[in-house]
């Protein structure tokens, strides 16, 4: 009976016509997420970091020494730099096209796959300057090459015409880029230039032998309309700027470069410094390829690695018993730290590079820095004894709280006797804990049975949350939900949370995949935003990525997240025989406890997303959060049409 219900409906809504290929850059301007990380102000930006990296490549690779970048009354840009041009004779493998054409409309095309044209290189993939072509309306290249200049105009991806000879260039050379950001894509934003000038400043600290020269015809007031940057002294420099007047425990940082061909014969390089102060907050920027990795990576890992072997050591050469509790925590408390790596053939986390991935880069930085240090705390006996003591008295800190934080997790698990509500771990630690914030009681259910109990404490929220914005105080501290969760991480709200408070090393926030799951995590961050935002700013709160479907086909089982990944694995399969079951999680209390475990609570093999703060101006963040969550629809309603994408047919 079932069966001749569904031979009734009919199916021509899904045939061969369905299927959709998507040619040239098309892929880059229906999922502009997938290469640039979204349509923000963010992903605008990175346009020009794509840009600008292939000039940076050139200079790196010993062929240019100048870069221009230009932000002209349009809001277009302009990257010039003296290096060997872009090549444009015809393409072998494309009859009738210019490598410069394939280069600029082809995903995946580019010089820096084999390595002949580049030891190293920030764009790896051969996407950066395409993607930039695809999510332009106008595009313009000239390239000064072999004597000559020739210029070949684009629009949304799409030649304009053919690449074409202008002019005679005898002394000059090098390739020069303009472009102006599609409207339809990125909406209202437009280039900052105060964004600009502090990432295109940040490049030349990374690259001692480059001069760039900024100039921008948009004042914006704190700006300097034009500057030049040159910097022999590398990182070092930046650092010393970046500190400011601070008080430090090193008269002169800790600071130096490894070529790695003369060390491990392999080509490459490593630049760093670092200096640790009372007077602020730890820091670490890294870069690969002068690419920011803002997640760190492997060169981070090994850097720091290499900094507390070495501290270790000195405090037991100077018989510093204590100097053995110190651990990569303390060094981050205080230690101010710049790591600049060039490796052939990184591997990132992503086309938008926030974490480096190669394995060889740990052990490369840690060879090039360790013996370094050693040396440098042997040489400088009065800076070494005094980051040594600082050093020691915060681990005697931490271990101080630790012991404080198990006798308070103790009696605070007697005072939170909640049927129904926490779910405890059974360590007495922070370190390594995490507490799920799940979406009601049948979630919860099978957690509980998904859980490590040893480090996984589980909160079930029944509803949605108070929103705290334009909530009187007095109803927040009074609210069931807040006052549960609050004893549950052992903290205090607004001026009463306090870091060393918190019971948990990890806040997860696990909720559906569907829009009442999405409102909740987004009241849900509102609230530590503004009540408990010290959380977020030390990186631990969460956000759990459950699977909206898992694909079975003979003993193959894959999960994924949308419908679009969905489609992929639809069409070419899982590698099993037989149909594809697809089966679509409505909710978390749907999914059993091992799709539930394996999927979003496991370590191993879940997914996590770390909610992270982007403020590029002062209150940039919480103008946004209050025009999306406060009192005021009207600005909600503002933002939306600012904002959408509105398209003339719509089928209902």
């Amino acid at each position: 009976m079932a069966d001749d219900l569904l031979a009734a409906v009919p199916q021509s809504d899904y045939n061969a016509d369905s299927i959709e290929v998507l040619e040239g850059l098309e892929p880059v301007r229906k999922r502009p997420g997938m290469y640039i990380g979204g349509t923000d102000e963010r992903a605008l930006h990175h346009l020009v970091a794509e840009v600008l990296d292939n000039s940076m490549d050139e200079a790196v690779a010993g062929h240019a020494n100048r870069i221009e970048v230009e932000l002209h009354d349009d809001y277009s840009v302009t990257i010039r730099d003296n290096g060997r041009g872009m090549p444009f004779d015809p393409h072998p493998k494309f009859p009738g096209k210019s490598a410069l054409e394939v280069i600029l409309c082809t995903l995946h095309a580019g010089g820096k796959f084999s390595g002949k044209a580049y030891e190293t290189s920030g764009g790896l993939h051969g996407v950066g300057a395409s993607v930039v072509n695809a999510l332009s309306d106008s595009m313009v290249v000239q390239v000064a090459r072999d004597r000559k200049l020739v210029e070949q105009r684009f629009s949304r991806g799409v030649p304009l015409g053919p690449l074409e000879e202008i002019g005679a260039a005898p002394n000059r050379r090098g390739t020069t880029t303009t472009f102006h950001a599609d409207e339809q894509i990125f909406g209202h934003h437009r280039f900052k230039p105060a964004r600009l000038f502090k990432s295109i400043r940040s490049k030349a600290y990374l690259f001692s032998g480059v001069e760039i020269r900024w100039k921008t015809a948009i004042d914006d007031g704190e700006t300097p309309t034009e500057a030049v940057f040159h910097f022999p002294g590398g990182l070092s420099d930046y650092l010393t700027e970046t500190l400011g007047k601070s008080s430090t425990y090193a008269e002169a940082p800790f600071s130096g470069r490894v070529e790695f061909r003369e060390r491990f014969g392999v080509p490459g390089r490593v630049e760093w410094a670092i200096n640790w102060t009372p007077s602020r907050d730890g820091f670490i920027q890294s870069y690969c390829n002068t690419v920011p990795t803002p997640e760190g990576g492997t060169h981070v890992a090994g850097f720091w690695a290499a900094i507390l072997k070495g501290i270790k050591a000195y405090g037991e050469l100077v018989n510093n018993r204590k100097a053995a509790q110190i651990t990569r925590d303390d060094l981050l408390t205080g230690g101010c730290a710049l790591v600049s790596c060039f490796i052939s053939e990184p591997e990132f986390v992503g086309q938008t590079k926030d974490r480096l991935a190669t394995t060889e880069a740990q052990r490369l930085v840690e060879g090039a820095v360790r013996d370094h240090f050693d040396n440098w705390l042997a040489a400088d006996t009065k800076s070494a004894g005094a980051i040594l003591d600082f050093l020691v008295l915060r681990a005697e800190e931490r271990l101080r709280r630790r012991q404080e934080k198990e006798t308070q997790r103790k009696s605070a698990t007697k005072k939170l006797r909640l049927p129904g509500k926490l779910t405890d771990c059974t360590a007495s630690a922070r370190d390594g804990t995490e507490l799920f914030l799940v979406e009601g009681d049948s979630a919860g259910g099978s957690a509980k049975m998904a859980r490590d109990r040893k480090l996984q404490a589980l909160l079930p929220l029944r509803g949605k949350i108070l929103n705290v914005l334009g909530a009187a105080s007095n109803k927040i501290g009074t609210n069931a939900e807040i006052q549960d969760l609050c004893q549950a991480m052992g903290v205090g709200l607004g001026t009463r949370f306090n870091i060393d408070d918190l019971r948990y090393d990890k806040i997860i926030i696990m909720t559906d995949a569907d829009v009442d799951g999405a409102h909740i995590a987004s009241l849900l961050m509102t609230f530590f935003f503004t009540q408990m935002r010290p959380l977020i700013d030390h990186g631990h709160l969460y956000l759990a990525c459950p699977p909206l479907f898992r694909l079975t086909q003979g003993a193959q089982r894959v999960y994924v997240q949308d419908e679009a990944e969905r489609d992929v694995w639809l069409a070419k399969g899982l590698g099993g025989k037989g149909k594809i079951e697809v089966s679509r999680f409505k909710g978390l209390g749907e999914m059993d406890a091992k799709d539930l475990k394996e999927t979003t609570m496991d370590p191993n093999s879940r997914k996590l997303i770390r909610v992270t703060i982007d403020d590029e101006e002062p209150g940039q963040t919480s103008d946004l959060v209050e025009r999306l969550m406060g009192k005021k629809p009207e600005l909600r309603f503002q933002y939306i049409q600012e904002n959408a994408k509105f398209v003339e047919d719509i089928d209902v």
